[in-house]
């Protein structure tokens, strides 16, 4: 695909907004990331003090810990398939019917482990059940996004992209901060001490879950489609278009490369954040749960100004500078914290920080559900964005595995600084590989020759 820049149209929007037909699947692409994320966080915020519900009792801690790992990568795996699916869906039939039928079956599959009873009725079946689910859950969940945000991106003004971008990854920081608040009261209400949250506390959050589902599921029926045009019936499917080789083949190679950086650094300097603030800086848990708060509610207004400035500079040098950084910048401030930082003391400055690590390492994310869908043509878009972000994941997924490996030639707590470095360093790679999208004319197609 040649990304030729076009003329900017004219909107009947404000300066910084999309014209009135554009906005319904902008929104829905946010409701769609901010399902996806409120969905990612249901393990680690809700599920995590009530595991042993699904275990039982006296369960040794290493089988306990690695049954609520497998409970949280299980649905990062699904996702992938998932993007196959229903990115090869949307590229056939529609983004909007794709769509439609990606949250509808999330939103059963979320109602069944909203209902799942536990070890004392199931025994075994109780965890294998519900790791199931979330296998399946990770499927819809992969189509949602695959679907919506090419359809948003392709509704959007083109001198505007990278700022409807941003807005739509708001949903990423949102679903945290409410999952997380939505816990911490059900925490507070049902105990864990009286076991009245492992009954039915945990099942909250999951029926928040559900309402947002169905209301989102309700809202996209009225969304309209932008007319891109119908697949030509005698071009080859989606995906195999999208692997043959040609363009498309080296645009989804130069997202995987980029797209497996920026994940890298986002598990090993963000993922695994809370998790060293409390268990090796012994930082309380409540300041912990406000201070991340606090984090991704900056990292909101770090969005929207890093999507003007994709607008006005281009998306390519956006996305290596913060490659720079996250390679640079990030790293030192992890000795810094692990070095420097006393457990227990100087709270306010290691959180400090600690959350500037989480939104230097967040941020270029803001411009990508611009950037990715700019790289292919539109007969492959939605393949190429959904197999691209996604597929990516599955390596740095397992860092877990790459730390512990690390441990054994350096102290555990500095193990996630080559891994940050790595991915900092790859996410720059990925980016001086690809041309510069801004502008990029998103109703252009390709013709079956250039694929050849």
């Amino acid at each position: 695909m040649t990304n030729r820049p076009t003329a900017p149209r004219r909107s009947t929007g404000t300066e910084d907004d999309p014209p009135p037909q554009a906005r319904g699947g902008i929104r829905g692409a946010f409701y769609g990331y901010f399902v996806d994320f409120y969905d990612i966080y249901l393990p680690t915020m809700a599920l995590a003090p009530a595991m042993v519900y699904f275990e039982p009792e006296h369960l040794d801690t290493v089988t306990s810990s690695t049954i609520y790992y497998i409970t949280l990568a299980i649905t990062l795996l699904g996702r992938p398939l998932g993007a196959s699916i229903f990115g090869h869906m949307a590229d056939s039939v529609g983004r909007k019917p794709a769509t439609m039928v990606a949250v509808g079956g999330s939103t059963v599959i979320t109602f069944l482990m909203m209902l799942m009873p536990g070890y004392a009725l199931l025994g075994w079946f109780a965890i294998i059940g519900l790791i199931l689910l979330r296998f399946v859950n990770g499927i819809f969940l992969g189509g949602i996004y695959t679907a919506a945000v090419p359809l948003a991106m392709e509704s959007a003004p083109p001198e505007k992209r990278a700022r409807v971008s941003t807005r739509i990854m708001l949903g990423y920081p949102l679903a945290f901060i409410v999952v997380s608040l939505v816990t911490t009261l059900m925490l507070q209400i049902t105990p864990v001490e009286d076991g009245s949250y492992l009954e039915w506390g945990w099942r909250a959050p999951f029926v928040l879950s559900v309402v947002f589902q169905v209301a989102f599921l309700l809202y996209y029926r009225g969304v309209e489609e932008p007319p891109t045009g119908k697949r030509a019936k005698d071009r080859p499917s989606p995906l195999k278009e999208l692997v043959a080789r040609g363009p498309n083949r080296r645009g989804l190679m130069q997202v995987f490369v980029l797209m497996s950086g920026m994940w890298l650094s986002l598990q090993t300097a963000v993922s695994m954040m809370p998790g060293f603030l409390t268990g090796v800086l012994k930082v309380p848990d409540m300041a912990v749960t406000v201070a991340t708060i606090v984090f991704f509610t900056v990292l909101m207004g770090a969005y929207l100004g890093i999507g003007r400035v994709a607008d006005a500079w281009g998306r390519r040098p956006v996305l290596i500078l913060f490659g720079v950084l996250t390679a640079t910048v990030v790293p030192a401030l992890y000795w810094l914290l692990t070095a420097t930082a006393e457990p227990g003391e100087g709270v306010v400055a290691t959180l400090v920080l600690a959350g500037t690590v989480v939104v230097v390492a967040n941020t270029p994310w803001g411009i990508l559900s611009a950037y990715i869908p700019e790289r292919f043509p539109v007969e492959v878009r939605a393949s190429g964005f959904g197999v691209g972000y996604t597929f990516a994941v599955i390596i740095p997924s397992l860092y877990s595995f790459f730390l512990v490996w690390l441990s054994h030639l350096m102290p555990y707590e500095y193990a996630q600084i080559p891994l940050v470095v790595l991915g900092g360093l790859l996410a720059v790679a990925g980016a001086l590989m690809g041309p510069e999208t801004k502008g990029a004319d998103l109703a252009a197609k390709q013709t079956q020759r250039s694929q050849r």
